[in-house]
C-alpha cells in the first residue's frame, strides 16, 4: 500500500503483502486496506465521502447509499439516501445524529437510533452539512449546510426548524468544519469562521492561487482543536488561531480575530490534512511531468508527516500509498479523515479506502529485526515487555543469538546466552549441543550456569573432555573455575591420569590432577604431586587441610622445594610433628638437618637441647661464624666435645 520516493514499499498489513523500504529511517506510520464489506461495496460503488467516529464510520457512495462500519470494515446499517451521489455525512460528538446530504438537493439529520430528524429537498445540489457537535443535547438542535448559500437551522420550542442565512453570495460552499461554536467553511473567494455563541463572523481568509478551479482542487479543512484551523488549498497551508480580542481594542470588532502562525507552500497538491499531536498529516495528490511525455500523469497519491515552522515546514515522513485506480483519480476524489481518539487516518478514495495508524512499539521492533539491529530490538523490547503484543523478549533474544552464530561470532553469541537462556535449562542444553555441532563448545563453556542454575552434569563433562582434547591450559581454567559438583570428579580424574600416560611430565595436567585430588579430599596424592612440581600451592595445601600426618615421611622432599618455609612450617606445628620425628627424617641429610636445628635453636635455646652436641658438628660443618655464638649461648654442650670437634677440624685442615 505505501511506497517510500524509491518506489519501494512500505511496511502494510492485512490482506496484501509488502516490504520494508530500503531507508535506514524507520517508518512513522503503517498501512492497512479496509476490507471486509467495503470491498463488496467498492466493487459495485464508488466511495464518494465518509466520516470517523471512535466506534464506527459512516461511509457514503455514489449511488445514494450511506453505509455505518465497523472499524474492521464489516457493514452493520445500511441506508437509501438517494439515487445520486452522497456528498457529505456529519456526525455529532455523541455518534448518536447523523447528517447526510446529496447532490440531489436531500438533506437528512436524524437520529441513528430513532430516525426521527429533519428530512427536507431542495431545489439545488446541497454539497456540504454539519450538525451541532452537542446534537444530542437538548439544547443544541443546530446543523447548517452550504450550497450557494450557507443556512443555519435550529429547532425551536416549537419542534418547528427555523433557517437563517449566514453567508451568501461567493460562490457555491465546499467545505464546513464545525467545532465547538465555531463554524468553518470555504466557498470560492476563501474560508470564513463564525462565532455561533456571538452570532459574529469573524475572519475571511483569501484563497492565494485563485487559478485553481475551486470544485477540482477543493479546499482541505481540519480543527486541530477549539481554536485552531489549518487550511490547505492548492498548493498552500495556512495555520489559524482564534483569538480573543482585547476589550479596549472592540468598538464594533468581533469580540475574536484570526491571527495566521504559519503559512507555506508544499510540492503537491493538498488533498486532505490531520492533526498529528504538534505535527500535522497531509494527503497529497500528485501530478507528474514525464520527460518523454507532453502530458501529465497521476502519480500515487502520497501521506507525509511534516512538522510546521512559520514560514515552511520540516518533512518527518513521505510514503507514497498504491490505492486502487489512482490513475484515474483527480485532486477531489481523495479524503483524508481521522480519529482523534487512535491517531488512524483514513485515505479515502473512490475505490479504496486505506488506514494509516501509527507504529506502535511491535511495529518498531518488526523493523529493527528486519533490518538485523537485534540488539536495539532486544533493547527495546525488555524496556517495552509490559506494552508489546505480538513479540516476546526471549524469541528476540533467540533471533539475536542464532544471527550472531551465522555471522561466525560465536562467543558473542555465547556472551549473549546467559541473558537471553536465563534459567530455562532445556535452551541451555539445546544451545550447548548446537555449539557442539558447529566445534564451538569452547566459546559458550566459560558463560555456563554454575550458580543455583545447574546443568546436567554430563553437558559439563562434555565439554571438559573437549578442552582435554585440544587445550590442556583451557581445561586446566575450567576445572579451577568450576565448582566440582558440577561434574562427575572421579570421571574427569581418570580422563586426566589417560593423557598422563601419553605425557607423564606435563606440568599442567599435573597440577590439574593435584585439584581435582583436592577437591576429591583425597589430600596425600594431591601433595605428593604438589611435592613433585614444587608447586608453591603446597604449604596453604597443608595448612588448609591439616596434613601434618601426610608429610612425616615427606620432610626432605618439603626441605628441598624451599628450606625457610618447611622450616617455619615445621617449628609453627610443633604439636603436630615433633622435632624427634623431623630430626629422623633428615638424619641422611645433615645440611637440611642443620638449618632445622639452627632456627630451632633461635627461637628457644632450650628446646632441642639433646641435639645441641651434634649440633657442634653441623655448625663446624656448615656454620662456622654461629659456631662461637652457639657455644656461648647454649649451656647444654660438653666442653671436651667441643675441645675435640676443634682440633680434629683443625687436624684435617
Amino acid at each position: 500500500v505505501a511506497e517510500d520516493d524509491s518506489g519501494n514499499r512500505s511496511q502494510g498489513c492485512s490482506t496484501f503483502s509488502n516490504q520494508e523500504e530500503d531507508s535506514e529511517e524507520e517508518p512513522k506510520l503503517k498501512y492497512e486496506r479496509l476490507s471486509n464489506g467495503v470491498t463488496e461495496i467498492l466493487q459495485k460503488d464508488a466511495a464518494s465521502c465518509m466520516t470517523v467516529h471512535d466506534k464506527f464510520l459512516a461511509l457514503g457512495t455514489h449511488f445514494g447509499k450511506v453505509f455505518l462500519l465497523d472499524i474492521q470494515g464489516n457493514v452493520t446499517q445500511k441506508f437509501e439516501i438517494s439515487s445520486v451521489k452522497i456528498n457529505q455525512i456529519s456526525l455529532d460528538e455523541s455518534g448518536e445524529h447523523v447528517g447526510i446530504c446529496s447532490e440531489d438537493g436531500k438533506v437528512q439529520v436524524f437520529g441513528l437510533y430513532t430516525r426521527e430528524g429533519f428530512h427536507e429537498n431542495f431545489d439545488c445540489p446541497i454539497k456540504v452539512v454539519a450538525v451541532h457537535p452537542q446534537f444530542t443535547r437538548s439544547n443544541y438542535k443546530q446543523f447548517v449546510t452550504g450550497g450557494n448559500k450557507l443556512l443555519l437551522y435550529e429547532r425551536n420550542w416549537l419542534n418547528r426548524w427555523k433557517t437563517s442565512v449566514l453567508h451568501e453570495g461567493e460562490g457555491s460552499i465546499t467545505n464546513i468544519q464545525w467545532r465547538a461554536n465555531l463554524i468553518a467553511w470555504s466557498n470560492n473567494v476563501g474560508v470564513k469562521i463564525y462565532d455561533i455563541g456571538t452570532k459574529q463572523r469573524i475572519t475571511n481568509v483569501l484563497r492565494d492561487n485563485v487559478s485553481l478551479r475551486p470544485d477540482m482542487y477543493p479546499c482541505s479543512l481540519c480543527w486541530k482543536d477549539n481554536a485552531t484551523l489549518i487550511v490547505g488549498w492548492g498548493k498552500s497551508i495556512k495555520i489559524c488561531v482564534v483569538k480573543e480580542r482585547n476589550p479596549t481594542e472592540m468598538r464594533d470588532l468581533p469580540s475574536r480575530y484570526v491571527e495566521i502562525v504559519s503559512a507555506f507552500e508544499t510540492e503537491f497538491f493538498i488533498s486532505g490534512l490531520a492533526p498529528l499531536a504538534d505535527q500535522l498529516v497531509t494527503l497529497y495528490f500528485v501530478k507528474e511531468n514525464s520527460e518523454h511525455m507532453d502530458e501529465e500523469f497521476r502519480a500515487r497519491p502520497r501521506l507525509d508527516i511534516i512538522q510546521t515552522l512559520p514560514e515552511s515546514c520540516e518533512e518527518i515522513s513521505s510514503d507514497a500509498l498504491t490505492v486502487r485506480n489512482f490513475q484515474d483519480n483527480e485532486c477531489r476524489d481523495y479524503r483524508l479523515e481521522h480519529s482523534e481518539g487512535e491517531s488512524l487516518f483514513y485515505i479515502i478514495s473512490p475505490k479504496d479506502i486505506v488506514v494509516a495508524k501509527e507504529r506502535d512499539q511491535d511495529d518498531h521492533i518488526d523493523w529493527l529485526l528486519e533490518k538485523k539491529k537485534y540488539e536495539e530490538a532486544l533493547m527495546a523490547a525488555e524496556i517495552s515487555f509490559k506494552n508489546i503484543k505480538r513479540h516476546d523478549v526471549q524469541k528476540i533474544g533467540m533471533a539475536y543469538i542464532n544471527h550472531l552464530v551465522e555471522k561466525g561470532d560465536y562467543d558473542s553469541a555465547a556472551r549473549k546466552c546467559q541473558k537471553v537462556l536465563g534459567k530455562n535449562m532445556d535452551l541451555w542444553e539445546n544451545e550447548v549441543y548446537r555449539f557442539k555441532t558447529i566445534g564451538q563448545l569452547k566459546a559458550i563453556s566459560q558463560y555456563l550456569p554454575r550458580g543455583d542454575l545447574r546443568l546436567r552434569p554430563a553437558i559439563y563433562e562434555m565439554i571438559l573432555h573437549e578442552f582435554l582434547k585440544t587445550d590442556y591450559e583451557g581445561f586446566a581454567t575450567l576445572i579451577r573455575e568450576w565448582p566440582g559438583e558440577l561434574y562427575n570428579n572421579m570421571a574427569i580424574v581418570q580422563a586426566v591420569s589417560d593423557h598422563l600416560k601419553r605425557d607423564p611430565t606435563n606440568r599442567t595436567l599435573l597440577t590439574t590432577l593435584a585439584e581435582l585430588y583436592t577437591y576429591d579430599q583425597r589430600y596425600d596424592k594431591a601433595l605428593e604431586i604438589y611435592l613433585k612440581l614444587r608447586h608453591k600451592d603446597v604449604y596453604q595445601l597443608i595448612h588448609k587441610h591439616n596434613l601434618f600426618a601426610s608429610i612425616e615421611d615427606k620432610i626432605v622432599l618439603l626441605m628441598d622445594f624451599d628450606k625457610e618455609k618447611a622450616v617455619d612450617m615445621l617449628l609453627d606445628n610443633e604439636d603436630k610433628i615433633s622435632t624427634d620425628r623431623v630430626v629422623e627424617e633428615l638424619a641422611d641429610r645433615p645440611e637440611l638437618l642443620h638449618v632445622y636445628l639452627h632456627k630451632l635453636f633461635k627461637r628457644d635455646h632450650h628446646k632441642g637441647q639433646k641435639y645441641h652436641e651434634r649440633q657442634i658438628g653441623l655448625y663446624a660443618e656448615y656454620d662456622r661464624p654461629n659456631l662461637l655464638p652457639f657455644l656461648r649461648d647454649s649451656t647444654h654442650c660438653p666442653l671436651e666435645k667441643v675441645h675435640f670437634l676443634f682440633f680434629k677440624r683443625v687436624y684435617k685442615l
